[in-house]
């Protein structure tokens, strides 16, 4: 067992060298996809405000680079399994925001057929099995979908993403235990952005420091600046090799901050006004703009263009939603089971 120290927050210089490392298309693609989620998020909360979008709503806004390095870490032949605030990495992983906005509207054409909503996401084709709603409850799914792979000696690792509070629930320590005794093939992703709901992590854990909440059952753990998309990128990109080829299950915690409050209903009145403006002030989209702009990736007048793009995209995405029809009654009891149910046709 051993645990990786924090991450130290780069210096502009190393970040420099860095960028000038990866292809300036690989880049630009990092920053289309970060304001992707961005714009999708912030019309989510819009559409909620309009009531196009009911039930619980959890945003990503300010966790952007976290989601898209996390994500570019991964393969195909992996699988992923989130909570509740999940619509970043879901688009992240490919899936058209159409769908993933008509899911949000409780859509027949949505991803879960308008069944899920926005905590019920899932994409068996690009193996994202789903957000879960209630804490934690997608860790021992995840485990068990790790010990499937490697029963089935198939290629490939599990992403379990959660957020800080959900490490002090009884099924985390017991899915650690498994992971670790089975030598699992899986990445526990913990977003620490300080506040499980409105309790801080200081108040709610007695371990702050999460990445170390593995030492009992012998797992490695890293912490990284979650704002930082090519670090969080790299750390996944180890912890990933790590759980493939050597059969070790590691932690990864990212440290993050998210803009709104725990749900969109939340006012957040827990934060105090300088801490949000402080933190707003190091938003992770402008912090890779900037460098791009420094170390000249991009020409002048592409961010405009690129702005406009995913605006229209996210545009098509909400009429998309708007147009698409409800799930007709008939078909309540469809997808219920895994053996149909009659529908019951006629019956209110």
């Amino acid at each position: 067992m051993s645990v990786g120290q924090p991450d130290e927050r780069a210096t502009a210089s190393s970040h420099h060298r860095d960028l000038h490392r990866e292809p300036p298309d690989v880049l630009q693609r990092y920053y289309r996809q970060m304001l992707t989620i961005r714009r999708f998020e912030e019309r989510t909360g819009e559409m909620y405000t309009r009531a196009n979008i009911g039930g619980y709503c959890h945003l990503n806004l300010g966790e952007e680079a976290t989601i898209v390095g996390v994500m570019e870490a991964l393969r195909p032949e992996d699988y992923i399994f989130t909570n509740y605030r999940e619509h970043g990495y879901i688009l992240a992983r490919g899936v058209d925001p159409g769908p993933v906005m008509a899911e949000l509207f409780g859509k027949e054409t949505g991803v879960s057929r308008g069944r899920g909503g926005s905590m019920h996401l899932f994409s068996a084709e690009h193996h994202f099995l789903g957000g879960y709603g209630i804490v934690g409850g997608e860790i021992p799914l995840a485990v068990g979908a790790a010990f499937a792979l490697k029963y089935q000696g198939r290629a490939g690792i599990v992403l379990c993403q959660m957020g800080d509070g959900t490490t002090n629930i009884g099924a985390w320590h017991e899915s650690l235990n498994l992971a670790r005794l089975y030598r699992l093939p899986i990445v526990f992703l913990i977003i620490n952005n300080g506040f499980g709901m409105s309790t801080t992590v200081e108040k709610g854990s007695a371990e702050p420091d999460l990445f170390k909440k593995g030492c009992a059952y012998r797992i490695h753990g890293e912490r990284v600046d979650g704002r930082d998309v090519l670090a969080t990128r790299n750390a996944m990109q180890r912890l990933r090799e790590r759980a493939e080829t050597e059969g070790e299950p590691s932690i990864l915690e990212a440290v993050s901050y998210r803009f709104r409050g725990h749900s969109v209903v939340d006012p957040a009145k827990y934060r105090n006004e300088e801490e949000v403006q402080r933190e707003r002030a190091d938003d992770p989209l402008q912090r890779f703009a900037h460098l791009l702009q420094e170390v000249h990736i991009v020409e002048p007048g592409w961010f405009a263009q690129v702005e406009e793009e995913v605006d229209q995209e996210i545009q098509a995405a909400v009429d998309f939603a708007t147009t698409s029809p409800d799930p007709k009654i008939d078909d309540l009891f469809t997808y219920m089971y895994a053996t149909p149910v009659a529908n019951a046709a006629g019956r209110r």
